[in-house]
């Protein structure tokens, strides 16, 4: 492997850095619209995710949620793609190398998670769009959209969004088998290890827990803050397998979301939505097998995995024992049910993300 050389990093900070500039540029336009058309729930959740009212979820879910506009996410895949297709386009007419060299559009390694982000993003758009509309009262189609989603104007219900998330990553686990005949995982400390046809089930299952993880956009900056230090962590694995074109499109991802984290701090501009979580977990997921690095995942996104182990626990705890081990799930607002300031909860878990993220890439980088 011959050594990275200083025009390989430079391109990658290089890119973050002007996705942030990008991002910071599209935001204003981005927020008119949104705010313009009244983009935002038009009601405030009053109960958990088993549809228990509850008095600490109604505290948490407050007003707030009726005047602050969703779809933020919109953010990663505008920017993404805007500077993708803006050095592809230089590249191609331009004699200046390190011009050329900021092109980091390959068959090889960002189709696949552009697309993805592309993608998935679109299909939780699909989502933010059922939840801030305005439904007629007393009309055909109130009654049929509530009779296929369980409740009327707020999206898909989890059933359905965990079934499209399910088939993105049906889609992605048979590309990375049959067209690019990947069969193999690496375990960290041990190498490489053939699971054949198995990898398919478990590109699906990585993909359906990373997004069971979204649950964590649930207080200002907190999801912003998560995915950053995630992407951040990735930036670093793919450069030290110079894969220094992946390596670029995670760092112009955390580039994107860190602009995004800046309108997203307490009072949130905007909420990142369906459209952001659900593209940023399909874009993880490629990435995470791109780099033969998914068995560091749960490490490097620790907050996600915690966020969706609480409401599994709570949901079985509620069920089968009748009790509830935490005050409030996710994990996030049972903190906030303890009296924690919401800005104390959310630096916390940055601090304990940032920390996962090194270890995660430690462990990595060893073996």
């Amino acid at each position: 492997m011959t050594p990275i050389s200083p025009p390989d990093v430079i391109k990658i900070l290089l890119l973050g850095f002007l996705a942030v500039v990008t991002a910071f540029a599209f935001t204003p336009a981005l927020t008119h619209f949104l705010y313009k058309n009244r983009l935002w729930k038009k009601s405030s959740k009053d109960k958990s995710i088993d549809g228990k009212e509850l008095p600490y979820f109604k505290k948490f879910h407050s007003d707030k949620e009726t005047n602050t506009p969703r779809m933020g996410g919109l953010l990663f895949p505008i920017t993404t793609l805007f500077l993708a297709f803006l050095f592809f386009i230089i590249s191609e007419i331009s004699d200046i190398w390190w011009l050329q060299k900021l092109n980091f559009l390959s068959r090889q390694q960002t189709w696949l998670p552009l697309f993805a982000l592309i993608a998935a993003s679109l299909v939780g758009l699909f989502d933010d769009i059922l939840q801030v509309v305005s439904w007629p009262k007393n009309t055909l189609l109130k009654r049929l959209w509530g009779k296929l989603n369980g409740y009327v104007g707020g999206g898909l219900s989890l059933r359905y969004r965990l079934l499209l998330v399910a088939l993105i990553g049906l889609i992605g686990g048979l590309w990375f088998y049959f067209k690019l005949d990947w069969n193999m995982i690496h375990i960290p400390m041990i190498g490489n290890v053939f699971i054949g046809f198995w990898y398919i089930p478990l590109f699906i299952l990585v993909m359906v827990a990373t997004y069971s993880g979204g649950v964590i956009d649930g207080l200002d900056g907190l999801a912003g803050g998560a995915f950053g230090s995630i992407f951040g962590a990735y930036t670093i694995i793919a450069l030290s397998q110079q894969q220094f074109d992946l390596a670029a499109f995670c760092a112009v991802l955390m580039g994107s979301i860190l602009a995004f984290l800046w309108f997203n701090v307490p009072p949130a501009r905007f909420y990142m939505g369906e459209a952001g979580i659900i593209g940023l977990c399909a874009a993880l997921t490629v990435v995470a097998f791109l780099t033969n690095a998914v068995l560091v995942l749960p490490i490097i996104a620790i907050l996600l995995v915690a966020e969706s182990a609480s409401v599994i626990i709570q949901l079985i705890s509620k069920k089968y024992c009748k009790k509830k081990v935490f005050l409030a799930a996710p994990i996030h607002h049972h903190f906030e049910a303890k009296n924690w300031p919401h800005y104390k909860v959310t630096m916390r878990f940055w601090i304990i993300g940032l920390v996962a993220a090194i270890l995660g890439v430690t462990i990595k980088l060893l073996g």
